[in-house]
């Protein structure tokens, strides 16, 4: 369990953006939800990415 926790928070954060976009599309959330909420949720991380703008976040999973 330790071994996942700490593959979780190595990501990179174009890892993390692609993935939990995958997962939250796979849910059925629409790019308006989805993004806005990566945003909050990359503050939250271990060691805190930079501020990226939606259309940055948009570029990543799209780009």
């Amino acid at each position: 369990m330790v071994a996942e926790v700490v593959a979780y928070f190595s990501e990179s954060v174009e890892e993390f953006v692609r993935r939990r976009h995958g997962e939250l599309r796979a849910r059925g959330l629409t790019n308006d939800q989805i993004f806005p909420g990566i945003a909050g949720e990359l503050t939250a991380r271990r060691v805190a990415a930079p501020e990226l703008s939606l259309r940055q976040l948009r570029r990543i999973v799209y780009g």
